[in-house]
Formats: structure tokens, C-alpha cells, sequence
């Protein structure tokens, strides 16, 4: 045999480490890409204009994007919790969306400002009158309530989102401590009540984050910019995890091609 057939074909020792370099970096990648997809996936979500205070009133906004690449949210709705029932629910009208206030009887009336209460919201519901949020797009929908509760720390609302393909996203997962659910539910965390009693968000400033104006709102405006923002990052690391991975499924194909053939 001669020294040329003899090199010709290298041993199967020889290629392996170029092939396994090849495997793990793409192995890599991709658990990255993983890693990444988790906040890149925006979900439903609540935000006060302002500070939501125990015992006050405060104007908040539901946060809707549009997760899918093919279709329209065109329905959301939001159930408010039974434990904590709000006398006073006032949603602010959203150019294109129709809105619907359900109340329910309560089991235990309650008193606020000297009357007695037998009804409570138990859900606000919006509906497209035309093409809704679409691809790319995210929608606010802002609501006036109170009398919030002096005894939580926070409020969970129990979103419904539909698009307009009939598929139905339901983001009802209490978040649990350290950990957060695939499909969370909108949470309003509270602030301790001033000295007053009567809560840091009084009437009045409600009724200024309802209308727009003051520092609630813009203060509101700068943590949804930054959201958008860090959606916005994880979306484009995980393309470029993606095609790192890529290229690294490419280079171990190619180094082992050039490895057999030389």
C-alpha cells in the first residue's frame, strides 16, 4: 500500500474533536436562544399612574401587546378579584374599542362613604371595532378605581386576550414568590397608606392621571418606555442566538468535510 492511499483517509479519532466542537457550540447556541425567548414573550400586564395607594383611588393602565406575527388582539378582558371588590370602576374611553362594565351582587354589602354597596364590578371587557392591536403594536387601556383595600399588598386581575384567528390567550397564573408563571396574571402591587388614612392617590390626582396630566403620567410614560425598551433587547439576542447557533451547526459540518477530504 502505498504512502499516499495511506494518508488519504484520516482516522475517525482525527475528526472527532472538530465534529463535537461543532456539536457543542451549537448546543450552546441554542440553549441560549432559549434562555433568551423567556423575556423576549410580553404578556398582559397593570401599571398606576402614579402610585396605586392602600385605602385610595388611582387611575391605572392595562398594557396589551400583540404577541403573534399573523393575527389581531381584538378582544380583552379583565376580571377583577372577588376578595377584594372595588366600589368604583370608571374605564376611560379608547378610540376604536368598545367597552362593557359587568357587576355582580356581592355576598356581604359594603359601606363606602355612608352608603351601602350590594354590587361590585366583577369584570371590564374591550372590544375592537376595527383591526384591533396588530403586529408589532401594544394598546393601554386605562381605568379609574377604588376604593382600593387597606388590607393587601396587592391586587391580581385575571386577563383574557383574543385574537382575531379565535385563538384565546388566558393570563390568569397567580405569580408564586421566585418564581414567575408561564401565563402570569396582571398584578397591581399597593403602596402604604399615607398619614391621612385616605391614601397617597387621593381623588384628586386620580382624577389628574385620568386625565393626562401631571407627574403620574409621566412617570408612568419613562417605566413603559424602559419595558418596551428591554422587550426590545431580548427580542434581538435571541436572533443573534439563533444564529450563532447557526453558524455553529454550519462550521462543524464543514471542518468535518474538510477533515475527510484532506
Amino acid at each position: 500500500m502505498s504512502v499516499d492511499n495511506v494518508t488519504a483517509v484520516a482516522p475517525a479519532s482525527s475528526r472527532r474533536p472538530w465534529a463535537v466542537r461543532g456539536s457543542v457550540l451549537a448546543v450552546a447556541a441554542a440553549a441560549g436562544v432559549v434562555l433568551l425567548a423567556g423575556p423576549a414573550a410580553a404578556h398582559v400586564s397593570v401599571q398606576p399612574q402614579g402610585e396605586a395607594a392602600q385605602g385610595g383611588y388611582a387611575t391605572v393602565n392595562f398594557k396589551v401587546p400583540n404577541e403573534r406575527d399573523d393575527a389581531s388582539t381584538v378582544k380583552l378582558e379583565i376580571n377583577f378579584p372577588a376578595d377584594h371588590p372595588l366600589t368604583s370602576v370608571m374605564p376611560q374611553p379608547v378610540p376604536g374599542w368598545d367597552v362593557k362594565v359587568t357587576k355582580e351582587k356581592l355576598d356581604k354589602p359594603l359601606e363606602s362613604h355612608g352608603n351601602k354597596i350590594t354590587e361590585a364590578v366583577s369584570k371590564v371587557t374591550w372590544t375592537a371595532e376595527d383591526k384591533g392591536v396588530e403586529t408589532g403594536l401594544f394598546q393601554q387601556f386605562p381605568v379609574s378605581l377604588g376604593a382600593l383595600p387597606d388590607d393587601a399588598d396587592q391586587l391580581v386581575f385575571k386577563a383574557i386576550q383574543t385574537y382575531d384567528n379565535k385563538e384565546v390567550v388566558r393570563w390568569i397564573e397567580e405569580p408564586t414568590e421566585g418564581e414567575e408563571p408561564e401565563s402570569p396574571a396582571p398584578v397591581l402591587a399597593l403602596t402604604a397608606a399615607s398619614g391621612d388614612g385616605h391614601g397617597a392617590a387621593s381623588d384628586d390626582k386620580a382624577a389628574k392621571a385620568g386625565s393626562g396630566h401631571g407627574d403620574g403620567t409621566e412617570k408612568a410614560s419613562s417605566e413603559q418606555a424602559a419595558a418596551d425598551s428591554s422587550d426590545s433587547t431580548a427580542r434581538i439576542l435571541a436572533v443573534v442566538g439563533i444564529l450563532i447557533g447557526l453558524a455553529g451547526v454550519a462550521f462543524g459540518v464543514l471542518s468535518g468535510r474538510r477533515r475527510t477530504t484532506s
